[in-house]
C-alpha cells in the first residue's frame, strides 16, 4: 500500500471529494447489508402467517425503495470518485511534461522517445486506475466485509460465523503470494511495452530509409521478436491475475459448505430458523464482492506501484541545468574565456580546450573547422544546453549562471542542424517563437530567409499544412523556414549551426546578403562547413580537435598556409567544377 502513501499529497488536496464519495459508498454498503436481513425476516413472517401480511408488503416495498436508492448512490460515487482520479492522471501528465522541458540532451540520449511516451500514457493510466478503482475496492470492500460480519455475528449466529470464516486466512495468504508475482510481472510488462514503443517510433520515423534500404523483412522480424516478448510479459501478468478468482471461489465454496453443514445441524437442534439460514447464505453471497474487491485491490495497487516507480523516477530527475540565476540578460556582447569542456560520459576526452573570443553587439562571428571539432558543442554551451564551468562564458559582463535560464535562452535565436517542424501551417511554424506576430511580419522573415517566393507557389500559400516533421518540404525549404522562425524572434544573438548546408550557393549568398542589410543591431554566430558562409564575418575561428588553431578575418586567414586557406582553395575549385 506504499502507493497510497506516495499519493497522499493528492488525497489531502481532494479530501472533501473523497469523503463525499466514501460517504455514498458507506450508504450503499449499509443498504446492501440490510437487504438479506429484510429478506430472511419476510420469509420467517410469511411462514408463520401463511400469507402476505401488511407488514410483509411494507418490507417488500422497502426493498424496492432501497434498490432505487442504491442505484442513485452508485451513480453518484462513480461520477465523483472516477472524475477525481482522472484529475490525478491529468496532473501527473502536466508534471511529467514540465519535467521533460527541464531536462537536457544528456537525459534524452539515455531515454528513448517510445519509453517516455509509455510512461506518460500507459504508466500514468495504471496510477490513475489505482487512485480511482483502488480506493473504491479498498474502502467499499472493507466496509462491506465489516458490516456483513457484524450482521452475521449479531443478528444470526456467532458460532456459524466463526465456522464460515475458517477458509479465509488461507485465502489471505494466497492473495499475498499472487500480489508479489503480479508486481514483478507487471514491471517487466511495462519495460517490454516501452521497448515496443521505442521500436515502433523508430520504425515510423525511419520508414523511408527502411524502404530505401530494403530492410522491411529484417525490421519486421526484429519488431516481431520485441512484440513477442511484450506479449509473453502480458501473458505472465494475466496468468498471475487469473489466480485471484479461483482462490476467492475456493475459499467461499469451502465457507458455504461449512455454513450449510453446521447451519443444518443448528436447525436440526432448533437453535436456528430456516429464514436465518437463508439470510446467512445471502450474506455469504455478499462476501463475494469484498473478497473480489480485496483481490482486485491488490492487483491494481501492485500495477500502480510498479508504474508509479517508473513515473516517479522521472519526476524526481534533477534539472540538467540548475536555474538559480535571477538577473535578466543585457543586450550586450558575449565573452568566452579559456573555455574547456568534456561530456560527462567521457570526462577524459575534452571536446573543447582553452577556447576564447569576444562577440561585440551587432558583430558576426564565424566558426569553422573539420567534422568533430566541437563547433556545435560550443553553441550548446553558449545557450547552457550543456553546463560549462562558472564564469567562463559571460553575456553582458554577467556569468551565464547568474542569468535566469528562460531569459538567457530567449536572448538566442538558434537554427540547429536538424531543425524541427510541427504538423501545422507554414505561417504557424514560422511564428512558433512569436505567436502574436502579424502575417506581414511572418512574410518579412520569410523574405529575408529567401523563402517567400517558394511559399507563394503553394496552393494555400502561408496556410499550407506542413506534414509530419516537414516531410512535404524539401531539405532546403525546411532549413530556410527554421531560419525565418529564428529571425522573427528578433533575439539579440542569432546562431546558425550549419543552417545553410541544404541550399545552393546562390541562395546562400542571397540569405547572407539579406542578413547583412537587415540585422544591423543583432549579433550573429555562423557555424558552417561551407567557408563562403563566413566570408564576411567580423572574426572567424577555426576549431581543430577542440582548440582554436586559427583566428582572424577572411583575408587574413587566406594569407596563412593553414586549414582555412587550403579548404577555401579546395571549395572554390569544387564550385568551379560544378558550374561547368
Amino acid at each position: 500500500m506504499a502507493l497510497f502513501r506516495h499519493l497522499s499529497w493528492f488525497f489531502k488536496a481532494h479530501w472533501r471529494t473523497y469523503l463525499l464519495a466514501m460517504t455514498m459508498l458507506a450508504g450503499v454498503a449499509l443498504l446492501n447489508t440490510a437487504v438479506p436481513w429484510l429478506v430472511g425476516n419476510s420469509i420467517d413472517k410469511m411462514i408463520a402467517a401463511s400469507d402476505f401480511t401488511t407488514e410483509v408488503k411494507l418490507q417488500l416495498l422497502a426493498l424496492l425503495g432501497m434498490g432505487l436508492l442504491i442505484y442513485l448512490l452508485r451513480f453518484g460515487w462513480r461520477l465523483i470518485l472516477f472524475g477525481t482520479s482522472y484529475r490525478l492522471g491529468g496532473l501527473l501528465r502536466q508534471r511529467f511534461y514540465q519535467r521533460l522541458t527541464r531536462l537536457g540532451p544528456a537525459f534524452f540520449s539515455q531515454h528513448g522517445t517510445g519509453d517516455l511516451m509509455a510512461r506518460a500514457t500507459n504508466d500514468i493510466d495504471a496510477v490513475e486506475l489505482a487512485a480511482g478503482e483502488g480506493v473504491l475496492s479498498g474502502f467499499d470492500g472493507l466496509l462491506t466485509f465489516i458490516l456483513v460480519l457484524i450482521m452475521m455475528f449479531s443478528l444470526i449466529d456467532w458460532r456459524l460465523t466463526l465456522v464460515a470464516l475458517i477458509p479465509f486466512p488461507l485465502m489471505g495468504y494466497g492473495f499475498y503470494r499472487i500480489s508479489i508475482a503480479v508486481h514483478q510481472h507487471f514491471h517487466q510488462s511495462l519495460e517490454r511495452f516501452s521497448e515496443l514503443n521505442d521500436k515502433t517510433q523508430e520504425a515510423l520515423s525511419g520508414i523511408r530509409l527502411i524502404k530505401a534500404m530494403g530492410r522491411e523483412e529484417a525490421e519486421s522480424a526484429l519488431f516481431n521478436t520485441i512484440a513477442a516478448k511484450a506479449a509473453h510479459s502480458n501473458y505472465q501478468v494475466s496468468r498471475s491475475e487469473a489466480m485471484f478468482e479461483p482462490v476467492i471461489y475456493l475459499a467461499l465454496t469451502g465457507a458455504l459448505l461449512l455454513t450449510l453443514g453446521y447451519g443444518g445441524y443448528l436447525i436440526w437442534i432448533a437453535e436456528l430458523s430456516v429464514g436465518q439460514l437463508t439470510s446467512f447464505t445471502i450474506y455469504m453471497g455478499q462476501l463475494i464482492w469484498p473478497m473480489w474487491a480485496f483481490g482486485w485491490l491488490m492487483n491494481i495497487v501492485e500495477r500502480g506501484s510498479a508504474a508509479f516507480n517508473r513515473v516517479d523516477a522521472l519526476l524526481n530527475e534533477p534539472d540538467s541545468i540548475p536555474d538559480s540565476g535571477q538577473r535578466p540578460p543585457l543586450n550586450a556582447g558575449l565573452q568566452v574565456r579559456n573555455l574547456s569542456f568534456a561530456y560527462p560520459n567521457n570526462p577524459e576526452q575534452p571536446v573543447l580546450q582553452q577556447v576564447s573570443f569576444n562577440l561585440p553587439r551587432g558583430k558576426v562571428l564565424g566558426i569553422v573547422g573539420p567534422t568533430g571539432a566541437g563547433k556545435t558543442t560550443l553553441a550548446a554551451l553558449l545557450m547552457r544546453q550543456w553546463e560549462a564551468a562558472p564564469g567562463l562564458i559571460q553575456l553582458g559582463e554577467l556569468p551565464l549562471q547568474e542569468l535566469a535560464l528562460d531569459q538567457l535562452r530567449s536572448s538566442f535565436a538558434s537554427v540547429p542542424q536538424d531543425g524541427f517542424l510541427f504538423s501545422i501551417s507554414i505561417a504557424d511554424n514560422i511564428a512558433l517563437g512569436r505567436p502574436d506576430a502579424s502575417r506581414e511580419q511572418v512574410r518579412q522573415a520569410a523574405r529575408i530567409a529567401a523563402l517567400d517566393e517558394d511559399i507563394r507557389r503553394f496552393p494555400d500559400g502561408y496556410d499550407t499544412l506542413v506534414g509530419e516533421r516537414g516531410l512535404t518540404l524539401s531539405g532546403g525549404q525546411r532549413q530556410r523556414l527554421t531560419i525565418a522562425r529564428a529571425l522573427l524572434c528578433e533575439a539579440p544573438i542569432l546562431v546558425l549551426d550549419d543552417a545553410l548546408s541544404a541550399v545552393d550557393v546562390h541562395t546562400e549568398q542571397r540569405i547572407l546578403g539579406y542578413l547583412q542589410t537587415e540585422l544591423q543591431e543583432q549579433s550573429a554566430i555562423i557555424i558552417s562547413h561551407r567557408l563562403s558562409s563566413v566570408e564576411h564575418a567580423d572574426e572567424i575561428l577555426v576549431l581543430n580537435h577542440g582548440h582554436v588553431s586559427e583566428r582572424g578575418q577572411h583575408a587574413e586567414l587566406l594569407q596563412q598556409d593553414g586549414w582555412y586557406s587550403r579548404m577555401w582553395t579546395y571549395q572554390q575549385m569544387e564550385a568551379s567544377l560544378n558550374e561547368i
